[in-house]
């Protein structure tokens, strides 16, 4: 009977960790789609801050390459003085919300995964290199462990926040939609 269950742990172990893997992925595709639609969302901040149609907002948004160059034009159009200060605080504190949780999307963009097949532990590996006065490092490995994938949820459930309230900044100042 002690060997059949010995046997029956072994063979669920690769079924196991494909299904931990899956659900791992699955999560990361989770904060994927929660990152794109909320970043998209600056396209009615620029077109509420400058002024101009959605399609005029959407080809200044998507001529800027990064996530931080977008920010930093809603951030620089918020702080002119035309901006309404209440506009402007409200915007100002999502902007400053998503530039923290752009970290750990980024991380999670930026790094390699791979999982043990007998103990089902994930591990992510940076693909960034890090640079001092005199020497580099790269590829830091990281447990993506239960903490870890909390640390995400939380992330997915953060970004569903920033969501409602650039959709509120967009209602209540009559940004177009």
């Amino acid at each position: 009977m002690h060997a059949t269950r010995t046997l029956a742990r072994t063979v669920d172990r690769p079924r196991a960790t494909i299904t931990r893997f899956r659900d791992v992925l699955l999560l990361l595709g989770q904060l994927n789609y929660t990152w794109t639609n909320t970043e998209s969302l600056l396209i009615h901040m620029i077109a509420g801050l400058v002024g101009v149609d959605k399609e005029t907002a959407i080809v200044i948004f998507l001529t800027l390459n990064t996530t931080r160059a977008r920010i930093d034009l809603v951030e620089r159009l918020t702080k002119m003085q035309k901006t309404p200060p209440a506009c402007r605080v409200e915007v100002l504190e999502a902007t400053r919300r998503l530039s923290e949780e752009a970290k750990l999307r980024n991380k999670y963009n930026h790094c390699i995964y791979s999982f043990d097949p007998d103990s089902g532990l994930g591990l992510t590996q940076s693909m960034r290199i890090f640079e001092s006065k005199d020497e580099i490092k790269y590829g830091k490995i990281e447990k993506l462990d239960e903490q870890e994938i909390g640390r995400i949820r939380e992330s997915i459930t953060s970004l569903a926040g920033i969501n409602r309230m650039f959709w509120d900044i967009t209602e209540r100042y009559g940004f177009p939609k």
